[in-house]
């Protein structure tokens, strides 16, 4: 009787290791941070996928947190730890904002639980390095191949530039430095805002304006920012001889680059950045021009700067 039953069992065994024994396709690759850029991360259930940051994480935002886990902590300040929590197959994205203002956008695509040779390989690592950076090049000895994880960013180092090394600072880069040495500017406080301004410096670079402005936390709690954004507002007239008599046309202007040193500012903390944005060749009188400045949990209620259409100052943006 023992003799039948270790018969069945030794047949299903082979067949049990067969189905897990099915490989998974494995990724890594390394990829400069562009903040237009989104990076597709394809996962799986039972897997995590590690993303690793050139600098301290300060901000992990999920889009799904019912679909998707991600954890970070303060032990591994650089780490972002991300997985599936359901079989299903589902989509979502994911934003990681760093200490000095840099931030990466993420489409997260995990297959389910389907045959692992009918889905795409699994991204075990992408790590995200400065436009500045050195790059690890081709032969680096990495143990998988780069992943196709999004576009790669149109100024990402050349073979050239990771010959020579370093690359140099361009235009963007100083005036992001000066404005990081000024001492003492001249803050503006704002009614009913937890935070004070200060431009320090408006240019014009060929059809490009670039302004220079810091940031202050005033209050006693930590706070976070949105990136800047620039708004042109104007008003048309109308004949109607009603209360809101004039309709506001309002328009957000495109933004080529920006630095910004801190998303999170603690009490009496300091940011400082650089805005470059295409400013339209000629405008109505009625039209105004504006730095736009946000906290995090007050968007619809921005800070409007006034600046000048003409800026004061000509510079050279080559």
């Amino acid at each position: 009787m023992r003799l039948r039953w270790v018969i069945p069992i030794a047949l299903l065994i082979p067949l049990r290791l067969s189905a897990t024994e099915a490989m998974v396709g494995a990724r890594v690759a390394t990829i400069t941070i562009n903040p237009k850029e989104i990076t597709v991360l394809h996962l799986r259930p039972e897997f995590e996928s590690t993303i690793r940051m050139p600098e301290e994480v300060t901000s992990v935002i999920l889009g799904s947190p019912g679909e998707f886990k991600a954890e970070h902590n303060e032990g591994e300040p650089e780490y972002v730890f991300v997985k599936p929590i359901t079989k299903e197959a589902v989509q979502s994205n994911l934003l990681i904002a760093t200490k000095s203002g840099l931030h990466v956008t993420l489409e997260l695509v995990s297959d389910g639980a389907s045959v692992p040779n009918q889905s795409q390989p699994v991204d075990f690592l992408i790590e995200y390095r400065s436009a500045r950076s050195f790059l690890i090049s081709s032969d680096s000895g990495v143990p998988a191949t780069p992943a196709a994880a999004g576009k790669l960013p149109a100024h990402e180092t050349s073979d050239s530039d990771i010959g020579s090394g370093q690359a140099p600072h361009s235009n963007l880069d100083e005036e992001f430095q000066q404005q990081q040495k000024v001492n003492a500017p001249k803050w503006t406080k704002w009614q009913d805002k937890e935070i004070e301004t200060a431009i320090c410096d408006m240019r014009q670079w060929s059809n490009e304006t670039v302004i220079s402005y810091s940031i202050l936390n005033s209050s006693d709690q930590p706070l976070e920012i949105v990136p800047p954004q620039i708004q042109i507002t104007g008003r048309t007239a109308t004949k109607k001889k009603k209360k809101e008599g004039k309709g506001i046309i309002s328009d957000q202007l495109e933004i080529r680059d920006y630095r910004l040193s801190a998303t999170r500012l603690e009490p009496g903390g300091r940011a400082d950045g650089v805005v470059v944005f295409d400013r339209p060749n000629f405008k109505e009188s009625t039209e105004k021009l504006f730095l736009q400045i946000a906290q995090a949990d007050q968007v619809d209620r921005p800070i409007l700067i006034r600046l000048p259409f003409t800026p004061p100052i000509s510079g050279d943006g080559k």
